[in-house]
Formats: C-alpha cells, structure tokens, sequence
C-alpha cells in the first residue's frame, strides 16, 4: 500500500513538473489559447458522450419494446411452446427475429433453427416466473443481438432475438459525427482562443515595449490608454508609475545639483585658505599671529558648515520608512534634551518652554534632530536677547520665535529642499534644516505647518500622534483589571 501510495505521488509530481516546464516554455498567448481548447473538448466530449448514451438507450428502448410487444402478442394469440411449429416460427420470424422457447427454466428450444443463443439467468428467471420480462445484448458469430423473454405459460418462456444491426449502424453514424463535431469545435476555439489571447494581451504587448524602451532610453513618456477594461487600468497604473519615477528623477536630479551649488561655496573658500596658508609658507613669510588664527576659524567653520551640510544631505536621503521595532519615548523629554542643545548655541536667548508627557513610538534621534532644526531655525530669526516659545501638548509641538516673520511668498516654498528666502542667503545655513524636520514628522505618521506674519515673528507646529499614558501605565493597568 505505501509502495502504491509513494508510486502514486511521485506519477503527480512528474505531471506537475511537466506542466510547470511547458508553461514555462510556451507563450500567455499559447497557454490560453491551449487552455480554452481543452475546455471546449472537455465540454464537447461531456456532451457528445451524454447524447450518444441517450440516443442509444432510447434506441435500444424502442426495440425491446417492439420485441417484446411482438412476443407478447404471440403468446396471446394462443402461440404455446408445444403448439408452435416450423409453420409458425415463419410467421413469427419477421425483421430477422429468431424465435426460442424454454421450458422448466432447463431446455432450450430454436423454432427457426437459424441462431444459436447461449442461455443466461435472465430467460431462466422469466420462464420461473421470478421477472416479468427481461432483455438482454448477446454477441453470436461477430454480431450483436438483442435478447427478449416473455411468460409463454406455466414453467415456460417465449424468446425473440433479433439482429442489432440498423441501431449498431445508425449509432456508428451518429458516434462518427459526434467525433467531427468534437473536433471541429476544438478547433474553433482553438483558433478563438488564440485570437482573442493576441488581441486581449496587445495592450501588455504594448506595456512591455514601453518598459524596454525606457530601460534602453530611460524616457519616461507615458502610454495612450484605451478603452476603461483592467487593461486600460493596468495602462493607467503604468503610466503613474512613469510619473512617479519622472518625478522621482527629477528630484534627484534637483537634489544633485543643489547639493553641488550648496558644497561649491564652502569648498571654494576652503581651499583659498589652504591655499593662503601654503603659499605664505613656501614664500617664507608666514602669516602673523592674529591672521593665522583667523584663516583657521575661518577654515573650522567651513568645516562645520560641510560636516552639517553633508549630515542633511544623508539624512534626506533615507528614503526608508520608520524601520520595523520603534522605541516608545515621551516627546516631551526629547524636545527637553533638544532645547538643552540649542540653548548652548544660543545662550542670549531666553527659551519659555511648557512640556506635557506625550509618548510616542518612533526614533529619538530623527525626532529630536527634527525639532532640535526648528529651534536653531528660531534662534537664527530671533532678535538679540529675545524669547523663543516652546509648548508641547497632545502631541503638538509649537515653536514660536519673534523675529521678522516670513514673507507670504516664502511661506508656501519653507519646507522644500535647499529653499531660502532673499533675507536667509546672507546667513549661515544649507536650507535643508526644515525639509528634514517635514520628512521626520511625515515618516511619524505626523504633519508639520507654519504660520507667520511680517513683522509678527513665526510659530511652526509639528503634531505627532501618540498618547498621553506610557506603555508600561497602559500595561499595568490591563493588568490590574
């Protein structure tokens, strides 16, 4: 049995291999039109199979009836096995019907003395009495026959057996036009199916060219939709893809060339100072004290403004979202830590600050530099000595400087990349510090907005969801109950 079994799984899994190999091998367009004539030769063969099997039985039907209507009406006509003579067989032996009688469900008797027929319980049983009637398909000498009983009497049975031939030939014919009309409609969906699989899979046809052509020329020109099927749908989603990645390339294009025009500056007044340095020292008269010291803070904070240039720089260009396992944090306690940073760059200002515990699941360090860059961008705008206004409540961190506020056109463009307004190119800066704090808030499922009047200074807000009780209260308190 396990020899079966193990015979019978390896058999399937040859199939299966089989069939995964020749689709494989065979193009979407053969594979339905293959698929489509299998099921219309499936359906046909059902119903070919079915029609003849009813044709035949009803076929069959009618003769046994006409037998035995036959049979029947001999034997009420007074027609006994001991009565019936040559004479008689003749007048029964019409449409080749051979007649028989049996007696004590034992003897066997021809009355045509034409055919021999070979005796069966089904003719014992009726000249018992056990069965009504029977009926019955004998082949004798390469022929089939059709085999009628019928009572004749106390112990006996009158039987009629009568050639097949005109049912085996009409069946013949119907079985050979069952076959043609099987095969023909195999064909017709065959060459349907392929049809329709070439001109259904056009568009996809076009999709692929597409895709090659803007793998072998990267132009992203999107394609004509047609029609309002799931192809034009895939057409559709094909062509925002294009879109997408336009405007993907655009940006990185656009970040490429700001972040060169962005890094030229610095590099440039780098290098005049080394320049400087080593040219005083091969012409032997070496800068004076004081100039020495100002070339090298010149340089130290050229340096600076590359190493924060270079970490905004990386920064945006994490395109990944918040990674699988966030840290549960209160936000509260990472803008304290980022106003404690700011305040030591800033020690002029006065920073009024009003936190309530707000925790949150997500990155200490991409939240705190987020609002670490909101603050330096305040105390950048800040008058001297003025006050920079921080609050945190459910989850909405406010900033809020008193500088000269923000221009109405500039408000739309401050958190783009390497955005600065006329008044900002003056000062230090790259213009990416507000851009990462949009890309912080954004990948915490949060927003941030602006703000601003002339004159009035600016308020930014940054609102990341969370709640107001820490995972380990929330915890314990399921505990409890």
């Amino acid at each position: 049995m396990r020899a079966l079994d193990q015979g019978r799984r390896e058999l399937v899994g040859t199939v299966h291999e089989r069939v995964h190999q020749w689709t494989l091998r065979v193009s979407l367009a053969a594979r339905v039109a293959t698929l489509t004539t299998l099921a219309v030769a499936l359906t046909l063969g059902s119903v070919s199979a079915s029609v003849y099997l009813v044709v035949r039985a009803e076929l069959v039907g009618n003769l046994d009836a006409s037998i035995r209507d036959r049979a029947e009406q001999a034997v009420a006509s007074g027609y006994t096995p001991s009565s019936i003579d040559a004479r008689d067989a003749d007048l029964l032996d019409v449409a080749g019907i051979e007649i028989f009688t049996l007696q004590g469900g034992a003897s066997l008797t021809s009355l045509t003395n034409s055919t021999e027929v070979d005796l069966s319980d089904a003719e014992v049983a009726v000249s018992l009495g056990r069965v009504p009637t029977s009926a019955r398909t004998a082949i004798v000498g390469g022929m089939t026959y059709r085999v009628v009983a019928v009572p004749a009497g106390p112990g006996s049975a009158l039987i009629m057996v009568q050639p097949m031939d005109s049912i085996q030939q009409t069946l013949d014919r119907l079985g050979l036009i069952l076959v043609i009309t099987t095969l023909a409609g195999m064909a017709v969906a065959g060459a349907a199916g392929w049809a329709v699989a070439t001109n259904g899979l056009r568009p996809v046809r076009r999709l692929t060219r597409a895709a090659e052509h803007v793998a072998r020329t990267q132009e992203l020109n999107p394609i004509e939709v047609v029609g309002r099927d799931e192809l034009a749908r895939l057409t559709t989603s094909f062509n925002q893809m294009l879109l997408a990645l336009d405007a993907s390339q655009v940006q990185q294009r656009r970040l490429v060339a700001d972040a060169g025009h962005e890094l030229r500056t610095p590099l440039t007044s780098l290098r005049t100072n080394v320049e400087l340095l080593t040219q005083s020292s091969q012409a032997g008269r070496p800068l004076r004290d004081e100039q020495a010291v100002e070339v090298m803070t010149d340089i130290r904070a050229q340096v600076e403004e590359l190493t924060t240039l270079i970490g905004d720089l990386v920064e945006l260009a994490r395109d990944e979202p918040l990674h699988h396992d966030p840290e549960p944090m209160d936000l509260a306690d990472v803008v304290a830590h980022a106003v404690d940073r700011v305040q030591l760059r800033a020690p002029a200002l006065t920073f009024d600050v009003d936190l309530a515990a707000w925790w949150v699941e997500g990155e200490p360090r991409a939240l705190e530099r987020a609002v670490t860059n909101l603050l330096d961008n305040a105390a950048k705008w800040s008058p001297p000595d003025g006050t920079v206004e921080v609050t945190l409540a459910e989850g909405l961190v406010t900033v809020r400087d008193h500088g000269p506020g923000i221009a109405e056109a500039d408000l739309p463009h401050v958190f783009e990349r390497f955005y600065r307004s006329s008044e900002a190119r003056t000062l230090p800066g790259s213009g990416l510090g507000l851009s990462i704090v949009r890309r912080a808030a954004e990948r915490h499922g949060g927003t941030v907005e602006v703000e601003s009047q002339p004159g009035r200074g600016a308020t930014f807000r940054m609102s990341v969801p969370g709640s107001t009780f820490s995972p380990s209260h929330t915890s314990a308190s399921e505990s409890s109950q």
